[in-house]
């Protein structure tokens, strides 16, 4: 048995992922922005399941958190950092306020949670933590840009992370989920309020409301929850995880795309060393 630390578990994958580390008998500290979205998982297994309010952009309540669940069960095996929501909008469109509000959750909300969580992980030099990023930042798809560099910095730092704690017995995972049939592009998607005519061509098919792909999505969330906690209790895992088709076929064309481009231009890049 070990324990799992999971944020946003409210709906989506979050929820299937504490729903399957339950049911596999593993402890769980759940967690949402309100609590009363997750206290059936209590209900089921008050033995096993510890349901805790958590903004991840709020420090003080991070470090209360993290206590609380040591209080309880000792020790966190296992942090999964999964809070985090979409925002739509071209880039001359993104509203300052929003754009801080997204890096403040989808970045800075694990960092927040590393932080917390690695003291008890180097003291006992072991541990898991698995950051939930997306295929988004293959794609560079118009009006994601901002939501595509939030999934790039935390990809950036996840591996950064994983050269650091590697040799304190600690593994970083990178999960780069495709579409998976959740509530993600519904109620969890935001938008700007500002609308630039000159991007309708371009943005314009993507935003909440002109996006028809909700409830049409290729990927099982349960099957996604069942395999990562599988893979987390692997020796092996590897560094970066893409789940789905959609999301390993993207990546596989961009990454040629990019071998290409690098090969056709290598004499010029390779110019500016001394002679």
């Amino acid at each position: 048995m070990s324990t799992w630390f999971i944020t946003g578990c409210s709906t989506g994958l979050g929820r299937h992922f504490a729903q399957t580390v339950l049911e596999r008998g593993h402890n769980a500290v759940v967690t949402a922005r309100n609590p009363e979205k997750i206290d059936d998982f209590v209900a089921i297994y008050p033995n096993t399941a510890l349901a805790l309010a958590l903004d991840v952009t709020n420090k003080q309540q991070v470090q209360k958190t993290v206590q609380a669940a040591q209080a309880r069960f000792g020790a966190i095996d296992v942090l999964l950092n999964n809070a985090g929501y979409g925002y739509r909008a071209a880039i001359e469109e993104g509203e300052d306020s929003d754009v801080a509000r997204l890096f403040a959750t989808n970045v800075s909300g694990p960092v927040n949670m590393i932080k917390a969580t690695l003291p008890g992980m180097r003291l006992r030099r072991c541990g898991t933590i698995v950051n939930i990023s997306s295929m988004a930042p293959w794609l560079s798809m118009p009006g994601s840009g901002y939501y595509n560099a939030t999934k790039a910095a935390l990809n950036s730092l996840s591996d950064t992370l994983r050269n650091e704690v590697a040799p304190l017995g600690i593994k970083v995972l990178v999960v780069e989920p495709g579409a998976f049939r959740t509530d993600f592009v519904g109620r969890s998607l935001h938008g700007s309020s500002i609308v630039i005519e000159d991007y309708a061509e371009t943005v314009g098919p993507r935003r909440k409301g002109n996006d028809t792909t909700n409830g049409k999505q290729p990927g099982d969330p349960a099957k996604a929850a069942n395999l990562l906690v599988d893979l987390v209790q692997r020796d092996d895992i590897p560094d970066h995880l893409l789940l789905g088709s959609d999301a390993y076929n993207w990546a596989y064309r961009v990454i040629e795309d990019e071998i290409s481009e690098m090969q056709k231009w290598k004499d010029i890049s390779v110019s500016t060393d001394f002679s």
